[in-house]
């Protein structure tokens, strides 16, 4: 199978390799036809050069595209919730579920079912797929209902020579790369020849050093490793999968507290941190030994600046040395270096940068502490709101301007987008520590020192020093052009930077913050899980917590079926064989107007034990026109309907937020905000509103285009036909869009 096409759908496009494409004029066939009528069902649309190009292919290739795509919108995948009809309600109720409860301990007369559960003769079990009381689905239907939709997308053309400048993209790109963007990387390293270009982010190097050693070529991989701390990311990249060098006891916390339950006897959380501790323990062979000995040896930085990057991580260093036999290689001939280099870190022979910058910012030596962080850039721009603080404005700014040429760009914007929110005493702020899950943090407690016109002239002198600095770089590109046109949709697409969103998008990808405009009065959420898996109790749930003024919440979910605008379609607690289930929650937006309602949170969480099930897929659907629901099986999903879907793959993630509908404003907002616990309760409403105020905070792409224009002497234009054009399409490719990082 094409493996590029995966990639290409995710650009909107579909990918044919020169060899596949007949160099003989034809007319268009029926069977091209029927493949543009099939994916036009799923919500896809073909431009004109796909359509040409799709029509010179074989029966077979086109197939394969048509299968791609519906294994892609989950087609084959059993959508078939516990409740027929479930947008009407069942008319059962908390007493009808005692009587069943009891009638299970007394035997009484009633239906039994294929799981073995009594169903009292009185209940509504003909509105049931499957038992209402544990939750296992019996009966399937299909997807009935194809092309509600009011919108589809678009695919175009992709070559090769497309895969080869995205994967360029991708290597260059100045921002870290998403779930998303990381399978798509190995993808196309597997697909096509490794590049020759700069690799801006340590988290892509790990993937293309990955790259090179599955392919036998330890020696290029020997090249890219610049310090120790690369060797020690790679090894721990390949020990857990995470690209993140995160700390062995944060995973597992994270473990322990996923396998915690609300039902005491059903805990596994001190088994599970026993068990992902003994996971944790290193081994390697003599080859692998060896190899990352020689790494170590012959890398090029000075002895005891090697000690110094390898401190933060000394613990972590310390268990590597052991497993890795380091010392035992110290000893042989040609390894002098590395015999050195372990002398001086186990005798602490060296002197650590951040520990004189705390001392000297302890004693209030303002000169040498700022002499210091001008050595570093990258770290003094990451310290800059709370060097501020501490020494005041003046100082900080005069010494951060000297060095500003030398930050990365994508500092730059990060601290003119996060000043106004980080001097406001009054704004709590979110924060997401390596690994861990978001948490609510107080606002610095040295602001309420300062006054609001101080406080104000710290976030002007931030915003001025900062965007000065970007547009110098701007100006100082040469640029022929005269006019630019910006596609309005672009300024409500925010600029990644520092997002790694960790789901994986299979549809054209969203970068986090985005605003997704509802066409109709409806929104219905959908999950599926359990797809290849046997049939087993496997517990996950899909929940919305609604927000009103004041504080005031209340939330649909297995617990409360229908509230205030919101119907649920049932709890299902176990999966069947092979298909997996679904469930499903429609949310009536006037109704939610009319009582008042701010924002609806989407959510899903694991109420079994451990994490959300790998290749959970959630997401949500709309459309101008109504939706239809089966009222024989309850299916409710059309493909064509769907606006946004996300695939779970991150080990650790016990709940997730996907998505908050902004009720006046009738707009989803894309966002990723994983937290704990089983319940939808667990989640945080007044950090949610924090993160989405951090959000709003961000440049758009829009407005970054407008700072490159300005210095360039570009003039904005209402149409396309400007001498630069900036469309959707363009801004599709996340990594190419940052290429207006000017560093």
């Amino acid at each position: 199978m094409n493996t590029l096409l995966t990639v290409s759908l995710r650009q909107r496009a579909v990918h044919i390799p020169a060899d596949a494409i007949s160099p003989e004029e034809r007319s268009l066939s029926e069977i091209t036809g029927l493949l543009a009528a099939n994916l036009s069902k799923l919500g896809f649309g073909l431009t004109e050069p796909l359509l040409l190009a799709l029509n010179k292919t074989t029966p077979t290739f086109q197939a394969a595209v048509l299968q791609s795509v519906r294994e892609t919108m989950g087609i084959d995948k059993n959508w078939t919730p516990l409740v027929k009809g479930w947008d009407t309600p069942t008319g059962e109720s908390v007493i009808d579920h005692i009587n069943t409860f009891f009638g299970n301990i007394f035997k009484v007369k009633g239906t039994t079912l294929p799981c073995g559960h009594i169903i009292p003769d009185n209940f509504p079990l003909e509105r049931y797929n499957g038992c209402p009381f544990c939750g296992t689905p019996f009966a399937f239907g299909t997807i009935e209902d194809y092309k509600q939709g009011s919108n589809q997308q678009l695919l175009d053309f992709w070559t090769t020579d497309d895969a080869n400048a995205f994967l360029k993209d991708l290597l260059e790109s100045k921002t870290a790369l998403d779930a998303s963007q990381i399978h798509s990387l190995k993808i196309l390293l597997t697909e096509l020849p490794i590049q020759d270009t700069k690799i801006a982010m340590k988290e892509t190097l790990m993937v293309v050093i990955d790259a090179y050693i599955e392919q036998g070529k330890p020696e290029k991989a020997q090249a890219m490793f610049t310090t120790p701390t690369d060797i020690l990311r790679w090894l721990w990249y390949k020990h857990t999968g995470f690209l993140q060098i995160l700390e062995p006891s944060t995973i597992v916390r994270r473990k322990s507290n996923n396998q915690q339950h609300i039902r005491a006897t059903l805990d596994n959380s001190a088994v599970a941190k026993i068990e992902q501790r003994a996971a944790l323990k290193l081994k390697y062979g003599r080859k692998d030994c060896a190899t990352v000995a020689a790494w170590v040896n012959n890398l090029s930085m000075d002895t005891a600046k090697m000690c110094e990057t390898m401190h933060p991580k000394r613990g972590m260093w310390v268990r590597f040395i052991r497993a890795l036999r380091l010392a035992e290689y110290s000893k042989k001939p040609g390894f002098e270096k590395l015999k050195d280099l372990l002398d001086t870190f186990y005798n602490e022979n060296y002197e650590v940068w951040q520990g004189r910058v705390d001392r000297l910012k302890l004693k209030y030596d303002v000169t040498t502490t700022l002499s210091l962080l001008q050595q570093r850039p990258g770290l003094f721009a990451r310290s800059l709101f709370a060097n501020m603080l501490w020494f005041g404005t003046e100082p900080v700014i005069t010494a951060f301007a000297s060095i500003a040429d030398k930050v990365p760009a994508r500092l730059l914007f990060t601290l003119n987008m996060y000043a106004d929110i980080y001097f406001d005493p009054a704004n709590d702020r979110v924060v997401k520590p390596l690994g861990g899950i978001s948490k609510t943090i107080p606002a610095n407690k040295l602001l309420p020192l300062y006054s609001e016109v101080q406080l104000q002239e710290m976030q002007d002198a931030v915003a001025g020093l900062c965007l000065g600095v970007a547009k110098k770089r701007f100006a100082a590109i040469s640029n022929t052009a005269k006019t630019i046109y910006i596609d309005p949709q672009l300024f409500k697409i925010p600029f990644a930077i520092g997002d790694r969103n960790e789901t994986m998008q299979d549809l054209p990808a969203a970068l986090m913050g985005t605003r997704f405009t509802v066409q109709g009065e409806k929104v219905r959420l959908f999950m599926q899980w359990g797809k290849g898996l046997p049939a087993q109790s496997m517990d996950m749930d899909l929940s919305c917590l609604v927000a009103y003024a004041g504080g005031k919440t209340d939330h649909c979910s297995f617990s409360q079926l229908v509230t205030t605008g919101c119907k649920h379609s049932g709890d299902i607690r176990s999966i069947p064989e092979k298909i997996g289930t679904a469930e499903y929650i429609e949310l009536n937006i006037p109704a939610l107007q009319f009582a008042g309602a701010r924002y609806v949170s989407f959510t899903s969480n694991a109420y079994s034990n451990g994490t959300i099930t790998p290749n959970l897929v959630i997401g949500w659907m709309n459309s101008l026109y109504p939706m239809k629901i089966s009222e024989t099986t309850g299916v409710a999903y059309d493909p064509s309907c769907v606006q946004h879907q996300v695939r779970v793959v991150k080990p650790l993630t016990k709940g997730l937020l996907f998505g908050v509908l902004d009720v006046h404003t009738r707009e989803i907002v894309w966002l990723e905000m994983e937290f704990a616990g089983q319940l939808v309760n667990n989640l945080d409403s007044a950090g949610v509103e924090i993160l989405l105020k951090k959000l709003s905070a961000k440049m758009t792409i829009g407005q970054l285009l407008e700072v490159k224009a300005e210095p360039q002497g570009l003039l904005p234009v209402e149409t396309p036909d400007a001498d630069e054009v900036y469309k959707m399409d363009w801004a599709l490719n996340t990594a190419a869009v940052t290429k207006l990082l000017i560093d």
